[in-house]
């Protein structure tokens, strides 16, 4: 039931708008209320404090459907899920859930999650964003890059170091509305693709926040980070699968439309073949995934199991986009269809929330005897 309402939405109010959005790099305001209205911003947040009261693997299938209909919009709803609202669900203070869990949750705010920075990506232990304490809270003076959200979101997540010779047990994470003074939108990222999802680089320049802004106790944010990212790792794989879904889809239909040597395309054996391998590529990313997700609902820990998820689900993306593109001939490279677009849109997948290369070292790391 949750799979049909989010694709019967994301099929009339998503996709019908998706190409005009990435031509203009509009921000999909309107398409982002609906979502909300259908509980997508906060999906694993309890009703109480105004989410849908679902699990892992219901997000799994909302980000799927939602990505199938516009890759960027995908990305967006992701990191309002997760890692944004996953992590105060799970470290925010009884006032930071009701203060701000619940307007991200009911979709009225919109949350950004700022750790990467210019020359930090994947090592997050190497972050040079300070936060420095005062009488009544902390400054913070920094740069992040690749921020999703960065200009339109409403409040962001922010991993600062407050004790330098501590190392990773020196890092700290913030809620800084982006309104605050010193949240300056230095630029805004001209992309490959996901045009309509902005990707910004935050400069913070003396920007104060109160104690209450810290997220659980000093010195647990690279512990906080990672939690995030485990269950984001899930949500890009869920976007990768979602995206190849669609171009494999019109590249199906096409072959069942367009003749060629007086048969249609789907008759030529060759072609059945690589569509069958496409179509198994699909489900075995699924599996993955779902697995992973119903893991992390069991409350069992996935960090091995959510990297092969998303390292899979992405890199399985691109092959498919690619030959589903490749069935469409000429008329793929071109934007009268939407593949130009979708494998525009799904490279980035195999990047952020951790690269291909980063979740081959996790998943080494797992393999190890302990």
């Amino acid at each position: 039931m949750v799979r049909d309402a989010v694709r019967d939405y994301a099929r009339a109010e998503i996709a019908p708008f998706a190409a005009d959005w990435d031509r203009h790099c509009t921000f999909p305001k309107a398409a982002l209320a609906g979502l909300a209205r259908l509980g997508c911003l906060g999906v694993t947040v309890p009703e109480a404090l105004g989410g849908a009261g679902l699990d892992t693997l219901a997000l799994a299938v909302i980000l799927e459907e939602i990505a199938a209909a516009d890759g960027a919009l995908s990305t967006i709803v992701s990191v309002n899920n997760c890692p944004v609202c996953s992590i105060l669900q799970a470290y925010g203070s009884d006032e930071q859930k009701k203060t701000w869990l619940r307007p991200l949750a009911k979709g009225d705010m919109l949350g950004a999650f700022c750790l990467t920075e210019p020359h930090v990506g994947s090592d997050a232990s190497r972050l040079t964003t300070r936060a420095e304490p005062t009488a009544n809270g902390y400054v913070i003076n920094g740069v992040k890059q690749f921020i999703t959200s960065g200009k339109n979101a409403d409040v962001a997540i922010v991993l600062a170091v407050t004790d330098k010779a501590a190392g990773k047990r020196g890092i700290s994470a913030f809620l800084v509305p982006t309104s605050s003074k010193g949240y300056i939108v230095a630029r805004l990222e001209d992309k490959l693709g996901q045009h309509a999802s902005d990707t910004a680089q935050i400069l913070f320049e003396d920007c104060v926040v109160g104690e209450d802004m810290l997220i659980g106790a000093q010195g647990s944010g690279y512990r906080i980070a990672l939690s995030g990212l485990e269950g984001g790792r899930i949500g890009i794989a869920s976007q990768a699968l979602g995206m190849a879904r669609a171009a494999f889809d019109a590249a199906l239909d096409y072959a069942n439309t367009r003749e060629s040597f007086g048969v249609k395309l789907f008759e030529h054996q060759a072609l059945q073949f690589r569509l069958a391998e496409l179509a198994t590529q699909l489900e075995a990313a699924r599996q993955l995934i779902w697995h992973a997700a119903c893991l992390r609902d069991a409350g069992v820990p996935c960090l091995k199991e959510a990297a092969m998820a998303k390292l899979f689900a992405s890199e399985m993306a691109e092959r498919v986009c690619s030959e589903s593109l490749q069935v469409f001939g000429g008329y793929g490279y071109v934007n009268d269809f939407p593949l130009e677009r979708i494998y525009r849109d799904v490279r980035v997948c195999q990047i952020y929330e951790g690269t291909s290369d980063i979740q081959k070292i996790l998943i080494g790391r797992a393999l190890r005897p302990h």
